[in-house]
């Protein structure tokens, strides 16, 4: 991956308790329960609304790009609007996110150097940017989670502007690369089960463990390979010294024979499905609800408006990630062909 930014504090996801465990509660405090129960509720109206101005620019086309087209602006409009970033901000922060998750799989034997060097310049200007509006939130209370930690002083004190920054960073980056990544997949998976595919679009509540079932099935991360053991550990009659690195498969450990039933099959009716697909433990997904609802309404209107859609190429590129799974693209054809 590219170089970390000099100078940038790292948000809590590279940390270890207590700090961790003081940030995330921080954070948490305006993301969901029990301090501010409704926000994900509190979005379902602008989600379905942004879905349907998407999909608005899909109908009568026939050939469309779920991944351009509709999976990569998706989270990034709905993180502005978590964060409170300003609509004439919007473009900007959309451009830089591009930018960044280009460079994330770039390879120096095949990409141009110019590929890495707008991925660092975005990393730059988006930590600027964020930095400029915490800044400009002091004093002034909103209801942008920006301006909730720049003005918040909890149980734990008030975050430094630039732990909300990082904070800030993390759901902008992490949140869309995670909802791309499902969003994608899960299209692709319907499309390889077209009689779920229709049950879907005559049963719109199964889309509810249709998506529990995706991040069982197709993950968007594979592997968490940044991990170091403690202390010396046994798996196997294995054991791992102290101080290794470990890298967890969390794909592989969703697929787990012993765990689940034919876990290469397929199937959102599947009981007792307790996935890693949002980690687990202390740096289990903050993000989940927002991302699961996210996917459910992005799934169930993109199902039921999209006309006879039809995969154009099977297996669509990949990008060359083994961490991050999911398509580069995934064109679809629809109507009459």
């Amino acid at each position: 991956m590219p170089p970390a930014e000099e100078a940038a504090t790292s948000s809590f996801i590279h940390m270890d308790p207590p700090e961790h465990d003081r940030l995330r509660r921080m954070a948490m405090r305006h993301f969901g329960p029990p301090h501010t129960p409704g926000l994900v509720t509190g979005l379902e109206g602008f989600l379905t609304a942004t879905v349907g101005s998407l999909i608005d620019d899909l109908v009568g086309k026939e050939q469309i790009d779920i991944v351009d087209d509709f999976a990569f602006p998706f989270p990034v409009t709905v993180s502005c609007r978590l964060l409170g970033v300003p609509r004439e901000d919007e473009p900007n922060v959309h451009r830089w996110v591009s930018d960044l998750m280009n460079s994330v799989d770039y390879n120096p034997e095949t990409d141009p150097k110019e590929k890495l060097d707008r991925g660092l310049q975005a990393r730059k200007d988006l930590r600027q940017c964020l930095g400029e509006l915490v800044e400009q939130s002091h004093g002034r209370p909103g209801d942008g989670l920006l301006s909730r930690l720049a003005n918040d002083d909890g149980p734990d004190g008030r975050m430094a502007d630039a732990e909300i920054v990082a904070t800030a960073r993390l759901l902008l980056i992490a949140g869309h690369e995670t909802i791309v990544n499902l969003i994608s997949n899960g299209m692709l998976t319907l499309l390889r089960h077209p009689q779920v595919l229709r049950r879907l679009r005559d049963e719109p509540d199964l889309v509810v463990p249709l998506v529990e079932e995706l991040l069982r099935y197709e993950p968007p991360v594979h592997i968490i390979p940044w991990r170091v053991a403690y202390s010396d550990v046994t798996v196997a009659d294995t054991v791992i010294p102290q101080g290794s690195q470990i890298m967890l498969m969390l794909a592989s450990g969703s697929r787990d024979p012993k765990r689940f039933h034919d876990p290469d099959h397929f199937d959102p009716d599947r009981h007792d499905n307790q996935h890693l697909g949002f980690g687990s433990g202390i740096h289990l997904c903050f993000g989940g609800p927002l991302a699961r609802r996210e996917t459910q309404i992005a799934l169930t209107e993109l199902v039921r408006r999209l006309d006879r859609p039809r995969l154009v190429a099977d297996p669509p590129p990949y990008r060359p990630s083994a961490v991050l799974r999911g398509p580069i693209h995934l064109d679809i054809e629809q109507g009459d062909g």
